[in-house]
């Protein structure tokens, strides 16, 4: 009898064991494939079972959380959806996330392992914790005077602080509310539909997903480079440049917009956007040169980040005396992104120094305690002090008296750059009217905001149409926004 109480337990013993290794085996070695598996809605669940972290704009949240009470339990919901969705993205029970609603999805889901109470506890992919939330960079009063500048209107603002780096209005407009997107129910793929069949392209961030031609204000580069290499040595020599100027190798004969550009300093020719001039500077500098001088503004970087990836900012150094002609007045191939563009004003004002741009400040545990910061950012030399001290001076004069009056603001130092950059097949389409540009409050120990505008699709006539009349006013009023703070607290 006890001979078979001995088997019997021995034989429950190796039951037990197969258990435990079975449990082993599927929880531990097999729970990756049981968690992508798409009947698994454990996971789904688990996801929503909580209140998302929030997404702060000067301390305030944009973001929340709708307790529908339902399996699916919280939907996210936005404060003035339109005007942060191209900072926010969207996070959608069906379509998932984007823009910062991604890249900074750990934080705000609660996934993160640095959110544990145990810092040293490394933790799984699978534990969750009480979400964090993430502090933008975003100054409120300058985003607003972005999004209401361009009511109406087809295009994107771009602002950053120049010493720092950090983005202070991002806003593509038309816009839409990504809280349509939230739930689960046939609303959410009505409007999915419909926003992606509106020609108009509400969800593409045209700040720094589109790039443009950036026209003239692009001769901001193509200055700098014609300075550093010695091409022009006095900002008030005649330049020896034709009018109209043929384009090397063709029978193309280029002209201005405006009369008086034949032989004129580069002074005049910035201050009055001379085609002629920068054109032939761009042929004297090279493309090696005219390419090299691009990419420390920026150009040709295709792993910018800010979290979310930037589109590619481009110049060809792969063409022809005559393309690089155009492409040295920003037209050709040459494209930019509204971002891009605001750190080319952002260097000059920032005496030749670029700072990568950066969105989140931040991260935090839902206790407040903070969970990274953005740190120290990564600085490149764009150009020589000297000359990023004369294109200030360059870019003051287009403000005072050139084609940039429109930007001027009293109890400051302003400097920009116009430009309307062609485009469509023979230059058909309506020109993109831009304005980039710098400012510096009087009692300001350093230029305090960089802005770039882009406006596709302006109001007036195609002759009338420029940065200056178009873009300049929104650039203005994006600059004295951050201006009339009494800090950068003010975000």
């Amino acid at each position: 009898m006890t001979r078979h109480i001995r088997h019997a337990a021995f034989f429950c013993a190796l039951l037990l064991v197969a258990l435990l290794v079975n449990a082993a085996r599927i929880q531990v070695f097999q729970a990756p494939s049981y968690d992508d598996n798409i009947a698994n809605r454990r996971t789904t669940m688990a996801r929503y079972g909580q209140p998302r972290g929030d997404i702060l704009v000067g301390g305030e949240p944009v973001t929340g959380s709708h307790d529908t009470r339902e399996h699916l339990r919280y939907e996210r919901t936005y404060t003035d959806g339109p005007m942060y969705a191209p900072v926010t993205g969207f996070a959608s029970q069906v379509y998932g996330t984007t823009f910062l609603e991604q890249t900074e999805d750990g934080v705000l889901s609660g996934t993160d392992p640095l959110l544990s109470p145990f810092p040293l506890w490394n933790g799984t992919a699978r534990d969750r914790y009480p979400a964090g939330d993430v502090v933008t960079t975003l100054h409120r009063a300058a985003q607003e005077a972005a999004y209401e500048g361009l009511a109406g209107r087809k295009g994107a603002v771009a602002a950053v602080e120049p010493s720092t780096g950090r983005v202070l209005a991002l806003v593509s407009a038309p816009s839409y509310d990504p809280s349509v997107l939230s739930g689960n129910g046939s609303s959410v793929t009505r409007s999915w539909k419909s926003l992606n069949g509106d020609p108009d392209k509400p969800m593409l961030n045209r700040a720094v997903r589109k790039t443009y031609p950036p026209g003239s204000t692009f001769k901001v580069v193509t200055a700098a480079a014609a300075l550093d290499a010695g091409v022009v040595e006095d900002l008030d020599e005649p330049t020896d440049s034709p009018d109209p100027y043929r384009l090397p190798g063709t029978r193309t004969r280029l002209t201005n917009p405006s009369k008086g550009c034949a032989d004129v300093s580069l002074r005049k020719a910035f201050e009055w956007s001379c085609n002629t001039v920068f054109a032939r500077l761009g042929v004297r500098v090279g493309a090696e040169r005219m390419a090299a001088t691009a990419n420390t503004f920026g150009f040709n970087d295709a792993d910018l980040r800010i979290p979310f990836p930037v589109a590619e900012s481009t110049f060809d150094a792969k063409v022809d005396r005559a393309q690089l002609a155009l492409s040295s007045i920003g037209q050709y191939n040459t494209r930019a992104t509204p971002l891009q563009m605001a750190m080319v004003a952002a260097a000059v004002a920032n005496g030749g120094q670029v700072r990568s741009p950066y969105l989140v400040e931040r991260t935090t545990r839902a206790s407040g305690g903070t969970v990274a910061t953005a740190g120290s950012r990564p600085m490149r030399q764009a150009m020589r002090l000297s000359t990023a001290v004369q294109l200030k001076e360059l870019m003051v004069d287009v403000v005072r008296e050139g084609t940039g009056t429109n930007a001027w603001i009293p109890g400051a130092t302003v400097g920009g750059k116009t430009g309307t950059a062609q485009h469509g097949l023979g230059n058909s389409g309506t020109p993109y009217a831009w304005f980039v540009s710098w400012a510096q409050g009087d009692r300001d120990l350093e230029p305090k905001v960089a802005v770039a505008v882009v406006v596709e699709d302006a109001d007036a006539d195609r002759g009338e149409i420029s940065g200056g009349g178009d873009a300049a006013p929104i650039a203005r009023a994006v600059m004295e926004a951050v201006l009339r703070s009494p800090s950068q607290d003010g975000r």
